[in-house]
């Protein structure tokens, strides 16, 4: 670990500016290093790059490109066959907006050029939402009437991924076996994301925040916003992930990326089945039963290239058992130990 003059692990403070955004993974050279045990504190756009800036503003027009993120990091020392922990401490809006849309031939809801209907595309059309820090909500309001609501303000970033294997190069939009856009909620502050390791570096980017999304993102597009994000960054030598996993104080969740939808449904549960295997030492039968009655299963989206699911498990189920010999906690405590400016949600 690397330590500070203040006995605390090092920042590494990073400025985005527009040319560390990128719209893929692999392929790039790195914009800067963060060593394990480092904290990396950097910013990210919105997935319209911050073109969309009114509900006049129809994304088709104002923007060339979707869903850029900031990066690629590299991590010294980390090779394939790694297992790179990235544990998110603060994820906080940048911006007292968001935006979200729906487009024609895009979401779960609306004929596509592989699901053809001979009903009309959905029309695009803009929303826009006041992000209320302080209360905590972001606020919705419909286009065609005068309908209000508030809903809870839950930051999360909906891409984040390492390089692919064999010189691949991924679209930032596609979720797959490196992560990428993964568009599930449980990529909130407080959690640990796993990602297997294929490339010298591992070269991690991340981006695409959303003040909040449902279960699915249905229409396609989460509240879109700017953030600030706080993660620190670890290293597990020699263990190979195959999928990407997350961690939080009370579950460990596999996530598969697919389609159709119940091939990511099948990849998340194989996952998760063989994880708690691995921790419990059941046999895979055994294990299989387990998470078949206390496991937890939801869509991330139904929109993107592949779609994501994730199944979950609560730790209190397994007697207490933590995913790579308690990474998660550890940085748990570090991010408690950072400076209140660091901190935010993560408190």
């Amino acid at each position: 670990m690397t330590i500070g003059v203040s006995g605390l692990p090092k920042v590494v403070e990073h400025t985005m500016t527009e040319s560390d955004l990128t719209y893929q993974f692999g392929g790039r050279y790195p914009i800067a290093d963060v060593l394990p045990g480092q904290v990396l504190h950097t910013s990210t756009e919105d997935c319209f790059g911050g073109a969309v800036l009114t509900v006049d503003d129809l994304p088709s027009k104002v923007c060339q490109r979707f869903n850029p993120v900031t990066g690629p990091f590299r991590v010294p020392g980390a090779e394939p066959g790694d297992t790179l922990a990235l544990h998110f401490i603060e994820i906080r809006p940048a911006r007292d907006w968001g935006m979200s849309a729906t487009f024609p031939h895009f979401g779960a809801l609306t004929g596509t050029h592989t699901t053809a209907m001979l009903g009309l595309p959905l029309p695009e059309v803009v929303w826009q939402y006041d992000i209320d820090t302080t209360a905590g909500v972001v606020r919705y309001r419909a286009r065609r009437s005068d309908y209000m609501t508030e809903l809870p303000l839950d930051p999360m970033l909906g891409t984040v991924g390492v390089a692919p294997a064999n010189d691949e190069v991924r679209s930032s939009i596609v979720p797959d076996v490196h992560g990428g856009n993964l568009d599930t909620p449980e990529l909130r502050a407080g959690t640990t994301l796993y990602l297997g390791v294929n490339v010298p570096g591992a070269m991690f980017s991340l981006g695409d925040g959303h003040a909040r999304q449902g279960q699915g993102e249905v229409c396609g597009v989460g509240v879109e916003c700017a953030m600030h994000v706080t993660v620190a960054v670890d290293l597990i030598k020699g263990v190979r992930t195959v999928w990407p996993r997350i961690e939080t104080d009370h579950q460990l969740i596999s996530v598969g990326a697919a389609r159709p939808l119940e091939d990511a449904f099948r990849i998340s549960q194989h996952d998760l089945t063989t994880w708690t295997s691995r921790l419990t030492g059941l046999d895979d039968l055994d294990a299989y039963q387990l998470v078949s009655q206390a496991g937890k299963a939801a869509p991330g989206n139904v929109c993107d290239p592949n779609y994501t699911m994730h199944a979950a498990i609560d730790t209190a189920v397994l007697r207490g058992a933590t995913g790579y010999d308690g990474v998660h906690q550890r940085l748990r405590v570090l991010a408690r130990g950072l400076p209140a400016e660091l901190l935010g949600s993560a408190r």
